[in-house]
């Protein structure tokens, strides 16, 4: 049972000769990094316009953060937030690794330049294990719960990639996190699946009464502790963050409860605010003079130095301890200053991690093979993933072995591999989507499903802000591998929230891979090829090709590839090509679309035999440029063909570039068909046929071109 014990202090009243040296050593320690941390507040203040890049310093949050890092171990997790400076040098990184980022140098071990100070990620042996950490306040919890979900699953596998201590110690998670971003609902949803799954993992809330220019009182009805008390299953502490010995004696109950008892707790730590919010939101703008007298005498340096006092250690000698910093920092800074800039050549590298697939492999249609629909096709790859990756998951809304996905995608899959490695989760896409980016971090490899297209927006944020950028801010230590399963598109009467299209959207987004099949063999071979790349995929499926049930898409069905089938992402596909006689004659065009634009396309060809091309692009992207390119090069007339609305479009931006690549090869303009430019698709029948292209707008599209 855990207890609340922060104010009983593990550092014993009467320790022997040895047990005092170490707590001395560790009060120095401490006291070191203090000082390092203020000098470098100090040397960036005095050296502003050098140090352009906005930035925040831990001045105030010292003690609770050197606390947290002194007592981690290579083995744990943790995400750091914008303001821990301190605890990455208690974590052991130098003052000159972390000027490196401060200043943008092409040696900043964590992004190379790219990203801010103090936003670390780290796979360094000797130090916790730090993914990639975002400016998105309260953004890094669900990726942070990831972990720990991760970590729980490698437990309860016995998986080789668990890593542990030298005496088997488990691993903790910690996630840090600043008062005002604890209002976020992302935050909510992470405590929910945390306490629900009862996840080793400590949040540790530093609350300094400010967000930016909004004080406590205009931002929330509680605090981080009252919050917490709402969450059933999540333990919660109170320590004065400004104070050493507390804050250490703290963060070494909660790491011991996590490290024994595998389950989440949170702390609160109060500190004072004695920096700028950052170096471009100043201090002196928004702040009384009361209110920074307040917060100064709450300053932790000097109350350590008084303790350090206490213990018997000389002025003399804390001074020396100053000065030492001092000109250690400054000669940190300065070398920093001098140290090279980003090559602009390099500005490229790192958008994604090197896929291993990049042919085609194993049998497409087995001999004796028989056909299945799209959707039996992705659930027997997932089976087999599951069967051949102990370290593969799948969860998501419904998909668990009570219902097996409202579409039977995941029918069977529950009871195949029971429910720590198939399950249900809340109504919670931030959370199903951003997790995944903390499990990869630990090895995991996830599959999830967002129910329905409509229903990925709440997911967008963590796409966006943590798995999209992942793998380019970390120079490549931290690719997120993550297969986000979305069914999609209009099926006759799914009505405005089940029958939308997202392509686009999802693809004004980079660092993330788009799959679009159009038939049962390509679902199976692509759905292998996304999951065995490193990053995040997101597969598009539509509804209506599932099982082949609206009329003209019986073509959907095809024989099931063989287990070893892999179909690599970026290869298109010639569905139908056009006879030689008319592309001679100048009398041919290609339509280049994907899904249910295949069918729409092979049926409006019907009326022009010989005449029409059709190329399925299967992955919008890496999209199969060459491919196109060369197509509508070979025809001169090229039609373009979307199940989504047209305006602002991916169809348009596709037809703008065949126009630049293709200029001198057109023997007429490049023609888009899509939906109508509606908000929605509507619920009536008639009214969504309406919307929706069809066969027939298809062939007066078709008509017109071929009339050039």
């Amino acid at each position: 049972m855990f207890k609340d014990s922060t104010s009983v202090s593990t550092l014993k009243a009467a320790p022997g000769r040895e047990e005092k040296r170490s707590e001395l050593a560790d009060l120095l320690t401490a006291y070191r990094l203090m000082c390092y941390a203020g000098n470098m507040a100090a040397t960036y203040e005095a050296n502003r316009p050098v140090c352009k890049y906005v930035h925040s310093t831990s001045r105030g949050h010292e003690a609770i953060q050197i606390a947290t890092g002194m007592q981690l171990q290579p083995w744990d997790f943790v995400s750091p937030y914008y303001r821990d400076e301190s605890m990455l040098l208690a974590m052991g990184f130098e003052p000159y690794e972390l000027m490196l980022q401060l200043l943008a140098k092409a040696d900043d071990p964590f992004s190379g330049g790219r990203s801010y100070y103090s936003h670390p990620n780290s796979r360094r042996e000797d130090r916790p294990q730090i993914p990639h950490q975002s400016s998105a306040t309260g953004m890094q919890v669900i990726p942070t719960t990831g972990m720990a979900q991760g970590v729980q699953y490698l437990e309860q596998t016995a998986s080789s990639l668990l890593r542990t201590g030298p005496g088997g110690e488990l691993p903790v998670v910690v996630c840090s996190l600043g008062d005002g971003s604890v209002t976020e609902g992302e935050v909510s949803e992470a405590l929910q699946f945390a306490v629900l799954k009862q996840l080793p993992v400590i949040y540790l809330v530093q609350d300094n009464d400010w967000g930016i220019s909004v004080t406590a009182a205009e931002a929330r009805a509680m605090d981080a502790y009252e919050y917490a008390a709402g969450f059933k299953g999540l333990e919660r502490m109170r320590v004065d963050g400004s104070d050493f010995t507390a804050s250490y004696a703290a963060m070494e109950t909660a790491i011991a409860y996590v490290r024994q008892e595998r389950r989440p707790i949170l702390v609160q730590a109060k500190v004072p605010l004695l920096g700028h919010h950052t170096s471009g939101v100043r201090k002196e703008w928004y702040r009384t003079a009361e209110d920074l007298e307040k917060h100064a005498a709450n300053d932790p340096v000097p109350k350590l130095k008084a303790l350090l006092l206490k213990h018997g250690v000389t002025p003399a000698d804390i001074q020396e301890i100053e000065e030492n910093a001092a000109v250690y920092i400054t000669a940190a800074f300065d070398k920093a200053v001098y140290a090279p800039e980003p090559a602009p050549d390099t500005v490229q590298q790192h958008v994604f991690a090197p896929t291993p697939v990049t042919t085609e492999t194993g049998t497409r249609n087995p001999a004796g093979g028989s056909k299945v629909v799209m959707v039996d096709a992705a659930l027997h790859a997932v089976e087999e993933i599951m069967q051949a990756f102990p370290e593969a998951i799948f969860y998501g809304q419904d998909v668990g072995k009570r219902l097996g996905g409202v579409f039977r995608e995941a029918a069977t899959l529950g009871d195949k591999f029971g429910d720590h490695r198939v399950y249900n989760t809340a109504i919670q896409e931030a959370y199903i989507i951003g997790a995944t980016a903390g499990l990869s971090a630990t090895g995991v490899k996830p599959i999830v499903e967002v129910q329905f297209a409509d229903y990925i927006y709440p997911g967008f944020n963590q796409l966006v802000t943590e798995i999209s950028k992942s793998c380019y801010l970390s120079q490549g230590k931290y690719p997120v591998q993550t297969l986000i399963r979305v069914p999609i598109g209009a099926y006759g009467g799914g009505g405005p929230y089940h029958s939308g299209s997202i392509e686009s959207t999802l693809l004004s987004i980079k660092g993330i891979k788009v799959v679009y099949p159009s038939n049962a063999a390509d679902m199976k071979g692509l759905l292998k090829a996304a999951f065995l790349d490193p990053n995040p995929v997101v597969m598009l499926e539509h509804k209506g090709l599932y099982w082949s049930k609206v009329p003209g898409t019986q073509d959907a069905m095809a024989i099931e590839p063989a287990a070893d089938y892999i179909l690599p992402l970026g290869k298109g596909a010639v569905v139908q090509a056009a006879h030689p006689r008319d592309v001679q004659e100048g009398n041919s065009l290609c339509i280049i679309t994907y899904g249910m634009g295949v069918y729409w396309a092979k049926a409006a060809a019907r009326a022009f035999p010989g005449n029409v091309e059709i190329i399925d692009l299967r992955t919008l992207f890496p999209l199969d440029e060459s491919l196109v390119y060369d197509t509508v090069k070979k025809h001169g007339k090229c039609l373009l063909l979307t199940e989504e609305q047209l305006n602002n479009s991916f169809i348009q931006a596709l037809a703008g570039r065949i126009q630049q690549q293709c200029f001198r090869h057109l023997d007429a303009p490049v023609l888009t068909v899509g939906a109508m430019d509606l908000p929605a698709v509507p619920l009536n029948m008639g009214l969504e046929a309406a919307m929706m292209p069809n066969p027939v707008k298809v062939e007066e599209a078709i008509r017109t071109l071929l009339a050039f």
